[in-house]
């Protein structure tokens, strides 16, 4: 699996070294829970999630906002899923572009 950190802001504070390990937990929950993905907006995805998946989703999106503090994710359980809405401010696109194109590999066309 390639892990291209490019897009990494240099507001980001986790450390180098844990970058890598945090683009695979992303990938992984990615890959076990994600079922679909929408662009609302140029600075703003939705994303839905096995609601199975509440408890990886929470501490991944609290961890990730204490060191981009950029984001802003809201989590909404719906019962038969949980949807996630990622806002960023209009310099952070690019970051919401890349984070988009990891998550929609594993989602059907």
């Amino acid at each position: 699996m390639s892990i291209d950190e490019d897009w990494v802001p240099a507001q980001c504070t986790l450390p180098t070294e844990a970058r890598p390990l945090r683009v695979v937990e992303f990938d992984d929950l990615f890959a076990s829970a994600l079922h679909g993905q929408r662009r609302l907006a140029p600075t703003r995805l939705r994303w839905e999630f096995d609601p199975a998946a509440e408890r990886t989703v929470r501490d991944l999106v609290d961890r990730e906002t204490a060191c981009c503090g950029f984001f802003t994710f809201t989590v909404v359980p719906l019962g038969a899923s949980l949807r996630v809405d990622v806002e960023v401010p209009d310099a952070r696109t690019d970051v919401l572009d890349a984070l988009a194109s990891r998550a929609g590999r594993g989602l059907p066309a």
